[in-house]
């Protein structure tokens, strides 16, 4: 089942590369660039800071450190223990692929959708009350970790797994800044 399971995530990894060309590496290396969506950053800095002020903003900020700091850590923890190799670097695959960009460190899980649907679905349930269209923040770990397979980093199953971590580490640290909220932990406005 694990094997017939990994085929179809190969597949499926060189069907989703197979659809780049040359004309849009670039794009693509531009969007998997962490620094390129600082102007992102301080937008939704900005929809914090409108809602919550500037001294919850700045604990938002906390949480959101400590929630990266820690999905960061599990992250590596998987990479580490599985061992598996990114498709850029597996002689299995990589002759079959597009290579846009290479890595040398393992792949299983992915740390960019990780990372990305942490904070997303932290801030989203924080924020999600206060602003109607604010579900519209997956479409960024969605196009984050697309780049991952664009560029042939990941596995799909890599970036599921990734959500999968993402989210429930997203989900934890807002219960988390609830409790410390109702608890009175937290500055009220």
């Amino acid at each position: 089942m694990l094997e017939k399971i990994l085929l179809l995530d190969k597949e499926l990894l060189i069907y989703l590369n197979g659809l780049g060309s040359e004309t849009f590496d670039g794009l693509w290396l531009f969007i998997t660039k962490q620094t390129n969506w600082i102007p992102f950053f301080i937008f939704l800095l900005y929809l914090v800071y409108k809602k919550l002020g500037v001294k919850q903003s700045l604990i938002v900020l906390i949480f959101v450190a400590v929630l990266v700091a820690a999905t960061d850590q599990i992250t590596n923890l998987f990479k580490y223990e599985f061992q598996r190799l990114r498709p850029c670097s597996d002689p299995a695959i990589n002759t079959i692929i597009r290579v846009v960009k290479s890595s040398e460190t393992f792949s299983f899980f992915s740390g960019h959708a990780a990372n990305t649907m942490a904070v997303a679905a932290f801030l989203f349930l924080l924020l999600k009350k206060q602003y109607r269209y604010f579900w519209l923040i997956f479409l960024w770990p969605l196009i984050f970790a697309y780049s991952r397979i664009y560029l042939g980093l990941h596995y799909p199953i890599d970036i599921m797994c990734g959500y999968l971590c993402g989210w429930i580490t997203g989900y934890l640290m807002h219960k988390a800044f609830q409790y410390s909220y109702n608890r009175n932990f937290i500055y009220r406005k």
